[in-house]
């Protein structure tokens, strides 16, 4: 019998996004709608999850009780709670790994040197991912025919959104990942970096949703591959693409097995690394005023849309980590009222990857230059035109630099309005020097051990 316990905990979590509460009520609402072709309906509940699902298990007389786990510190503290709570009735509880292609013990089993631990570098997790990761297993379930009473489904009125024009669903995603396998996942591997070239999957929300599993989505790719007319770039650019998935299975892994300081950086030397919380640019960065095309362009992507391109985040969230010395839980809590995706344990991962203290063994961290990344990436000026209206007529040489652009066009046209975009809001050089010579200086004392 399929129920959703609609809990507090999930509905301040959807509460954020008004588009997040679309999408998940659309994919509820599409999961309604192909269990009755099932001969079966969702029962929905609310109330506290405990006893609200301990109740419901009662009352239809279930012997064994099965959820998807989550990943997050706060969802897995819940869950053990109401796995006892279940066993304590004399109940099965079984909390299955549905989210990643690989369960997180499976990959841990195959280390030899720490007992089953988790990977912290991502080489060696890929090769054990590779190793273990297998075909989605087929089955069938009988549904119960019964019929129970159930409460109202949520619905985007309540969240003060409105139902989105195509509903999420299994269907939709299914055949999105097919045309994307058919063409532009063959270009992936150049596709992933150019944000003017939207030819990634967008399957984010629907992967954290569940209206596609990754195990589906790797299974395809994987048919795919076995196409013998493939090129070799084409090939790669699949394997590019599967290994995006891997990326994804490595990040919550990482939550599951060192969950124990889940908003603390996972490398112990940072965790006492000064970082700040405040910035006089800060709310120029939330708002896509940095003076910098391509971090701006990404952030007002974000405020539109409820997403951003995969190189745009990389650039945006070091900008902010780097040029302006800021806490990256900052940055984290600041995307998370507009994304789209509700994955707390994967943006905990992205994030500290970023930030230089999370899973990455880097010797120094990964400082991105904002004008350079805009002339490697966005030459043209595409991406940054479509989001930076301002800059519309500014040449293509001038878009990564348009403050030296502007002062020259206000010397030759003096209606020139200088101030239709911001200037920079600090000197990305400087301050890059400055945080390394910081991060050096702390690295290199032993008192950060204290």
């Amino acid at each position: 019998m399929p129920a959703l316990v609609f809990d507090p905990a999930m509905r301040e979590r959807i509460a954020q996004s008004t588009r997040r509460a679309a999408f998940y009520c659309g994919a509820v609402a599409s999961l309604e709608s192909a269990l009755k072709h099932h001969g079966t309906r969702l029962v929905v509940r609310r109330g506290p999850l405990i006893s609200t699902a301990r109740a419901l298990a009662r009352e239809v007389g279930a012997e064994t009780v099965i959820w998807s786990t989550a990943y997050d510190a706060a969802s897995v503290a819940r869950e053990r709670q109401l796995q006892s709570a279940f066993e304590e009735a004399g109940l099965r509880a079984i909390a299955v790994h549905d989210a990643p292609t690989v369960p997180p013990e499976e990959t841990a089993a195959v280390r030899s040197d720490e007992g089953g631990a988790g990977y912290r570098a991502l080489a060696p997790y890929i090769a054990a991912w590779e190793e273990t990761r297998r075909a989605p297993v087929k089955g069938t379930i009988r549904f119960e025919r019964d019929t129970f009473p159930s409460d109202a489904p949520p619905t985007p009125v309540e969240f003060g959104a409105a139902p989105l024009a195509e509903e999420p669903s299994e269907t939709r995603a299914l055949a999105a990942l097919d045309a994307f396998l058919a063409g532009p996942a063959l270009q992936y591997r150049t596709a992933r970096n150019i944000p003017a070239d939207e030819s990634t999957s967008h399957l984010s929300a629907d992967l954290s949703f569940g209206t596609i599993g990754a195990r589906t989505v790797v299974a395809r790719i994987d048919a795919r591959l076995r196409d013998a007319f493939l090129l070799s770039e084409e090939r790669l650019s699949l394997e590019t693409f599967r290994r995006a998935l891997a990326q994804r299975d490595f990040f919550l892994q990482l939550a599951w097995f060192f969950e124990s300081r889940p908003d603390e950086p996972l490398q112990p030397k940072m965790r006492h690394f000064p970082v700040a919380e405040r910035h006089p640019a800060l709310e120029a960065w939330r708002e896509g005023c940095t003076g910098y095309p391509l971090v701006d362009a990404g952030i007002r992507q974000l405020r539109a849309t409820g997403w951003m391109h995969p190189r745009v985040r990389l650039v945006a969230a070091s900008f902010l980590c780097f040029d302006l010395g800021v806490d990256w839980r900052v940055g984290r809590d600041a995307w998370e009222r507009d994304l789209v995706e509700d994955d707390p344990a994967l943006a905990n991962g992205n994030w500290q990857w970023v930030a230089g203290v999370g899973a990455d063994l880097a010797q120094f961290p990964r400082i991105y230059n904002p004008r350079k990344q805009a002339r490697a990436f966005d030459s043209r000026g595409t991406y940054v035109r479509r989001w930076i209206p301002e800059l519309a007529t500014v040449p293509d040489a001038d878009l990564a630099d348009p403050s030296s652009a502007g002062r020259q066009a206000q010397i030759a046209l003096p209606l020139f309005d200088g101030t239709a975009y911001p200037a920079p809001v600090v000197d990305h050089e400087g301050a890059a020097r400055e945080f390394l010579r910081r991060y050096v200086e702390f690295v290199s004392t032993p008192t950060w051990r204290g």
